[in-house]
């Protein structure tokens, strides 16, 4: 496969209107370094419009340049389309970005991560919910994305950032400003947590100050990096909205914490849910979904921890009975974490030792 220059995917990146599907497209017909040398003919023979004919022939290399120097001495990564650090589930949507800009710890970008989102105006309570789900989502291994705004953004990554455990995932906050640029200011303390604890994402280049067309596109990469999208508090007119319908596009899971019918802050949550969002009332109910996608490491984290005893001295079996049993009881009998009582009881389930049902678990046959 052809091998670009940073310099030369940033020129592509800056061509309004030219998308990943276009280069894709473009990379069947020529080698993609030769379109900045080509003449307006030969470009348009492949079909390039006059518009992105003009914009290759009036490149700011040195501006470009400019950035990739920036980028090494503040150590910011340029991931391309085609490199090895690009995610696979962000190739899988229908526009993804042909560069990211980041900033931290890149390899985050291939944990299995989970959304939380909502409104900027959100209530104690809803802050409150968002922390807590982020903090356990996070000590079930799982990467917290979300976008740095104000509300529940803001909460989500602090209960990320909660736990310094480093077994355990931590948080990416995907911005509508270059990586460089701290938006909103008053976020000034969490963008420095982030980047010491998690990684800073950007589509835009560095120096872009926040404009309002950027939050939707930053949007689709929040949810196009994640398993799925949590919402928590949102009016029907919201970007959090936005970003649950492009993770519905993307066949993303979406879950939605129902409230007051009498809030408007729950009016997109309750529409999201009649959509067929899951209705979510705790971290578990994110769990069981997720929990059966092997890419979001819980079978890792089963295989990490597995317990080598008998089927007769599993824990979590021999605290299981022929009555429904939910998970928290099992958590509370055994002294296990959380994800470990899910992944254990996958395997079990996978096994026919037990039944998932309403509320909860049954044996299906003693071990």
């Amino acid at each position: 496969m052809e091998t670009l220059t940073q310099l030369q995917c940033l020129a592509l990146h800056a061509c309004k209107g030219l998308g990943v599907a276009s280069i894709l497209a473009l990379q069947k017909k020529c080698t993609l370094s030769s379109l900045f040398h080509s003449s307006d003919s030969a470009l348009r023979q492949l079909g390039l419009n006059d518009e992105l004919i003009k914009q290759l022939g009036l490149i700011n290399w040195s501006y470009l340049e400019s950035i990739v120097s920036f980028c090494k001495q503040t150590q910011v990564s340029i991931i391309s389309y085609f490199d090895d650090d690009y995610p696979l589930l962000l190739k899988e949507i229908s526009s993804p970005p042909f560069v990211l800009f980041c900033k931290g710890d890149v390899s985050l970008l291939a944990k299995p991560q989970v959304a939380i989102v909502g409104s900027r105006s959100a209530t104690a309570t809803g802050l409150e919910i968002a922390a807590d789900f982020a903090y356990k989502l996070r000590m079930a291994g799982l990467v917290v994305t979300s976008g740095l705004a104000r509300g529940i953004d803001g909460a989500a990554h602090k209960g990320a950032l909660a736990s310094q455990d480093s077994l355990s995932g931590s948080t990416i906050a995907v911005l509508g400003t270059g990586v460089d640029i701290v938006y909103p200011k008053r976020h000034n303390l969490l963008y420095q947590q982030v980047l010491e604890s998690g990684l800073l994402v950007s589509e835009f280049f560095p120096g872009s100050t926040a404009n309002a067309s950027h939050f939707p596109r930053r949007n689709r990469i929040i949810s196009g990096l994640s398993l799925g999208v949590v919402l928590v508090e949102a009016e029907m007119k919201s970007g959090s909205l936005i970003t649950a319908r492009y993770a519905l596009e993307q066949n993303r899971d979406v879950f939605a914490v129902p409230g007051s019918i009498k809030s408007p802050l729950s009016q997109g949550c309750h529409y999201l849910l009649k959509q067929g969002a899951k209705l979510t009332e705790s971290v578990e109910d994110i769990l069981e979904d997720v929990s059966f996608l092997p890419e979001n490491g819980l079978y890792s984290i089963e295989s990490v921890i597995k317990n080598d005893l008998p089927q007769e001295d599993c824990p979590v079996l021999k605290n299981l009975g022929f009555e429904v049993t939910s998970v928290d009881t099992l958590t509370q009998r055994t002294q296990w974490p959380v994800e470990r009582v899910i992944a254990r009881l996958l395997d079990l389930e996978l096994e026919d030792k037990v039944e998932r049902v309403l509320d909860g678990y049954i044996k299906l046959a003693r071990g």
